[in-house]
């Protein structure tokens, strides 16, 4: 398993657009299975649901872990894709 942290800097937090986005980057990890982290929760990234119930605003600090598959490649993706959020 790898894991390393991200700040979410949207000013406007994790809403339905970019976490729906999310969700689609991670159902397409083939044999990857991501869970995020925001404070003492753990959810699964494929859960659109789960992110939402995180209720994740902007500057805050998550862990993204990834077990299984390319774990590398699919924790820099996931990374990725949250750093670059910006609505």
């Amino acid at each position: 398993m790898k894991s390393a942290e991200v700040i979410l800097g949207a000013p406007t937090g994790l809403h339905a657009r970019p976490a729906s986005e999310l969700v689609k980057l991670v159902k397409g990890l083939e044999g990857s299975r991501v869970t995020i982290t925001c404070g003492e929760r753990s959810v699964n990234a494929a859960s659109m649901l789960s992110l939402l119930s995180l209720g994740i605003k902007s500057g805050t600090s998550l862990t993204v872990s990834v077990d299984g598959g390319e774990e590398d490649a699919a924790l820099e993706a996931v990374t990725g894709f949250i750093e670059s959020i910006k609505e």
